[in-house]
């Protein structure tokens, strides 16, 4: 196709189209002649995820970079790769130089859970535990346990779901998997609050 049927088909501007291609979000199409390029199915894929990490996911240009980049050279290890896929993921925690991560610390300990301090993850979960505290809500042993419970039975359903085929596959689904659902988990936890809400305060949701 050519880049006007790209523009029209994936409903990105062209300006944008050409800024992806330039810094290398986006692969350059089979060039035609001197000013003409043809494009394919894998380019309007990319356009796709491009503006689902970006719209959904919410990540700026720069990290939805690092995780293209992931998926098109993984390394060997699919640990060490989701690891750096999750560092390019909001929210954004500066790591702590000394490893200092208390309260995340503490928390695995409890759950029982693998604590490693370079894993992107345990500075978020640091700098997210430190906030409630911070205005009066920290997190209880019944908070922590009643959601380390279920969101390992989430984690477990994303785990199984990995495609073994190619490392490739694999790496792909997690990346985006993780990027993408997030929102998802996110949004039905208030969409959750407010059902049982509604039921325990005698509310209903209005209708316009």
């Amino acid at each position: 196709m050519r880049i006007s049927e790209l523009v029209q088909r994936s409903g990105v501007p062209l300006a944008s189209i050409k800024y992806y291609i330039r810094e290398g979000l986006l692969m350059p199409g089979e060039t035609t002649s001197a000013t003409q390029a043809r494009y394919g199915d894998e380019h309007l894929r990319r356009l796709r995820l491009i503006r689902a990490l970006t719209d959904v996911a919410g990540l700026p240009l720069q990290k939805v970079g690092i995780v293209i980049s992931l998926i098109e050279h993984p390394e060997t290890n699919l640990f060490d790769t989701l690891g750096k896929a999750i560092a390019a993921l909001p929210p954004y925690a500066d790591p702590d130089e000394n490893d200092n991560y208390p309260r995340a610390r503490a928390a695995l300990e409890k759950l029982g859970q693998v604590y490693d301090p370079h894993y992107a993850a345990v500075a978020q979960l640091e700098r997210a535990l430190a906030a409630a505290e911070s205005v009066g809500l920290p997190m209880s042993d019944e908070r922590l346990l009643g959601y380390g419970r279920h969101i390992m039975g989430i984690a477990e359903i994303d785990i199984e779901q990995v495609p073994a085929e190619t490392a490739h596959d694999a790496i792909e689904y997690s990346v985006l998997g993780t990027a993408l659902y997030e929102p998802v988990i996110a949004a039905m936890r208030r969409l959750a609050h407010q059902d049982l809400a509604a039921r325990r305060f005698g509310g209903a949701p209005t209708t316009g």
